[in-house]
């Protein structure tokens, strides 16, 4: 008899909890932890490539020092920052991160416009493989993070609704942090890499009007058959 009603309330169980939509909120935040972990992945992608691309630079262009600085800095506080898939569970550490991966876009997009100056540095192999390297990691960055969003905003829909809040409550299943359109705005312009096209050629002089005649002064004589 103890073992009939302990199996009927186990049976009970899983039903309620399916219908409270706990299976759901499982698949949901696994599915933030997947598409989390794809995100830091293509961030730290990018941080492995700016070593390089800060010393090819460096070899043409030593007196951009502030730039160079600027970059080797930003990378250094990318990587002081221990992201492990459970960082989107700490909402300040997660922002700390972002403007952290937001701060090194910028520097990496000034460095780009600094390399413009440098014809040599532009025709270098070395750099612009890196260069093409870091222009398709950017797009990567993007479309992770997009997926990151829509996989958050369905998970943080259905913690809110009724009455799957009531299971996330119990559970002590919060809300998850994500990019707001601040941050999202800075880092989803990636930085520009395109030394493909050539300036445009210098337009040519435009010739002078003729002289207009002083006033009173005879017409020209007309010319001759």
């Amino acid at each position: 008899m103890i073992r009939k009603i302990a199996g009927l309330l186990a049976v009970f169980a899983v039903l309620a909890l399916t219908g409270c939509g706990y299976n759901d909120l499982q698949r949901q935040d696994e599915g933030i932890k997947a598409a989390w972990s794809e995100v830091l992945n293509q961030y730290q992608r990018r941080a492995d490539l700016v070593p390089n691309l800060v010393n090819t630079v460096k070899g043409y262009a030593a007196q951009e020092e502030k730039v160079l600085i600027e970059v080797t800095n930003a990378r250094a506080s990318v990587a002081g920052i221990k992201a492990t898939p459970e960082l989107v569970n700490d909402p300040v550490a997660f922002q700390k991160f972002i403007k952290a991966q937001g701060e090194l876009t910028g520097a990496l997009s000034r460095l780009l416009v600094v390399s413009e100056n440098y014809p040599q540095l532009k025709s270098d192999a070395l750099f612009r493989d890196l260069t093409a390297q870091l222009e398709g990691t950017e797009n990567r960055i993007t479309v992770s993070r997009n997926r990151y969003i829509k996989s958050v905003q369905e998970y943080n829909t259905t913690v809110r609704q009724f009455p799957t809040n009531l299971t996330a409550m119990i559970f002590k299943m919060d809300v998850k942090p994500t990019f707001t359109v601040e941050n999202e705005a800075t880092i989803s312009a990636p930085p520009k890499v395109d030394f493909s096209k050539p300036g445009a050629a210098p337009s040519a002089p435009a010739s002078p009007a003729p002289a207009t005649p002083p006033a009173g002064s005879p017409p020209p004589p007309a010319p001759k058959n």
